[in-house]
């Protein structure tokens, strides 16, 4: 029963550091292409 007493806020913490990094990524704008990742899977510009 002790160790609730250090899981709870560890988890809560986590979670928190988690949306915030979530929402930094969503403001620095790393979901604003998702078409183009797909597209440039299908390039060949290796090929020689």
């Amino acid at each position: 029963m002790n160790v609730i007493i250090y899981l709870l806020p560890l988890a809560l913490g986590l979670g928190l550091l988690g949306l915030f990094g979530f929402l930094w990524a969503l403001k620095s704008g790393q979901y604003s292409d998702m078409d183009g990742a797909a597209y440039r899977v299908l390039s060949d510009d290796d090929v020689e």
